[in-house]
């Protein structure tokens, strides 16, 4: 087993609209500017950790499938600019997939859309043909951009081999998560959103979400790593104990769209390197401290000298 970070997750592109608010149902409005990036989560948290382990030896692979067309041209410079190993990506005849990102500038909130295109192609068969990477990583991460059987081939490959397993249950799943699924993530990463459709239950204040933490450690993950925001991070593991980490402030916040991204780059990137558990929550916190503060996704990731200047402070 190496400490490489293996991540098998989506590729699309990201087509950004900033405007002074959100539109409303049936209004047009007129925008304030327009961006066309790399997006995808699998591909935001490879390129997170990438830049967070540059010069470092570690690897990052990535796993997944884009189109033979313009997006998939993007994916691949995107990953060869990173530093990541894009070996176990193949390529179709279906179209690399894309997301429409609407961004309101006065909160920096954002609405996305997301249709995968060709990496929902991607198949259980295809994963097991990845066994031996997937074995030989120091961690495997995902997320549910892909089909859930696929995603499920993997954690269980990973889970076999003895490699740490995180889920990040994203986009939220619109119906509750195979209780086999959650079963095989060492560390699951929701937001409260994602939490809260997972357990139904409200998570709107930080006693809410250890309730849902504690929910979802029922369900058998066997840590639970729940995002929230502003008012930081609340890690929550099987021996019952609960810690709120604290958010980083790095700056004005910009943009919100890539901060779970960072966090779960930064995270297995902290994992891979042996961190303690919640230093290694401080580490992903910092990288989505400094990433609010940047427009784009993918191009908001920061440097691993940014990271380790932030924890320094």
């Amino acid at each position: 087993m190496s400490n490489n970070v293996l991540v098998l997750g989506s590729f699309v592109a990201d087509v950004a609209f900033r405007m002074s608010r959100l539109p409303v149902w049936g209004e047009t409005l007129m925008g304030e500017t327009f961006a066309l990036g790399p997006g995808g989560k699998g591909s935001n948290q490879a390129v997170a950790a990438a830049r967070a382990l540059a010069g470092s030896g570690v690897k990052v692979q990535f796993m997944s499938r884009v189109g033979d067309d313009a997006f998939g041209t993007l994916a691949r410079d995107t990953w060869k600019a990173a530093g990541i190993d894009a070996s176990l990506v193949t390529t179709c005849t279906t179209a690399t997939g894309a997301a429409a990102i609407l961004i309101d500038t006065a909160k920096g909130e954002n609405a996305i859309i997301v249709v995968p295109g060709a990496c929902f192609t991607l198949t259980p068969t295809e994963v097991d043909a990845a066994a031996a990477e997937i074995g030989a990583a120091g961690v495997f991460l995902t997320q549910l951009e892909l089909p859930l059987d696929t995603v499920e081939r993997g954690l269980q490959i990973a889970r076999n081999a003895g490699v740490p397993t995180i889920l990040n249950p994203a986009p939220a799943p619109a119906t509750p998560l195979p209780a086999s699924l959650i079963a095989l993530a060492d560390y699951l990463i929701p937001n409260e959103t994602e939490a809260a459709l997972l357990t139904g239950m409200p998570v709107e204040t930080v006693e809410q979400a250890k309730l849902a933490a504690s929910a979802l450690l029922a369900s058998g993950a066997r840590h639970v790593i729940l995002t929230l925001g502003a008012r930081g991070v609340l890690v929550a593991t099987s021996d019952g104990s609960m810690t709120l980490v604290s958010a980083f402030d790095a700056g004005p916040v910009l943009e919100t769209t890539g901060a779970g991204d960072a966090f779960c780059g930064g995270f297995a990137t902290a994992l891979a390197e042996g961190q303690p558990l919640l230093d290694a929550v401080r580490f992903g916190c910092a990288t989505a401290g400094i990433s609010v503060t940047r427009a784009g996704t993918a191009p908001s990731m920061p440097h691993r000298h940014e990271i380790d200047s932030l924890l320094a402070r």
